[in-house]
């Protein structure tokens, strides 16, 4: 036992030197044929990579909070039916390079669904990026200060889906409608959006001084994109009436 286990060790087969004492017991108890053993011991190896592998993916996203789409509060009608979200866990979407507009008041559950997306991503093994639209710009300025912006662009490229959280809280300057442009044209038709915010995006050009950068920049958001209007009243309001 001990030899085998140092020799899984030195493998890096870590599932299975973790399952390895419960597997064997388990197949001496119930009987099982080397082959059931066999399979049983490699899932574990699978499922414990998998896990890592989503934890990483995780770490790399940088999401606010932790949330799950099993875990939304369905007593309180938001719009969005659960039939949808089980559609959106099929992640056809994301094969088909569309995006999500989630469009509502402050607190209705934008962020909260846009990041139990995200999660799911990661654990089906999807590169997610999650970005506060304001906090973006920042990010994107000091990556050009420290000569990591070609680094930066490559990450978003590759990114299977792309979180835009809270966008359209303000008006945006040329410089940060220049840099929002050239990160949705380096993805272009190449991977998916998730956009949150509380203006229509009817109202959406209005935030742009430029109207021709404005267009492309739409035009790559809207494009393809199923949106949904969220309402009721807000999540963290409702929490404050119960502990109260």
């Amino acid at each position: 036992m001990i030899e085998a286990q140092r020799h899984l060790a030195s493998l890096r087969l870590l599932g299975m030197h973790e399952s390895l004492d419960y597997r064997i017991t388990h197949a001496t108890e119930a009987g099982l044929s080397y082959e059931d053993f066999l399979i049983g011991i490699l899932e574990d190896e699978v499922i414990y990579r998998k896990n890592k592998k989503c934890e990483r993916l995780k770490k790399r996203a940088k999401f606010r909070d932790d949330h799950h789409l099993e875990n939304f509060d369905h007593t309180k009608k938001r719009g969005v039916a659960k039939s949808v979200m089980k559609q959106w866990e099929t992640l056809s979407f994301l094969e088909a390079h569309q995006n999500l507009l989630f469009i509502g008041g402050t607190g209705v559950g934008k962020t909260f669904l846009a990041e139990g997306i995200g999660n799911h991503c990661c654990r089906e093994g999807y590169e997610t990026l999650f970005f506060s639209v304001n906090l973006l710009f920042e990010e994107v300025r000091s990556q050009k200060v420290s000569g990591k912006y070609l680094s930066f662009l490559s990450k978003i490229k590759k990114a299977r889906l792309i979180i835009l959280d809270d966008f359209g809280l303000r008006r945006y300057t040329h410089e940060e409608a220049t840099i929002l442009y050239e990160l949705l044209e380096e993805r272009y038709s190449k991977g998916s959006l998730v956009v949150t915010s509380q203006v229509r995006p009817e109202g959406w050009k209005d935030l742009f001084e430029d109207e021709v950068i404005a267009e492309a920049i739409l035009d790559r958001i809207l494009s393809k994109s199923h949106r949904y209007d969220l309402k009721g009243e807000s999540y963290r309001k409702c929490q404050k009436e119960n502990l109260s």
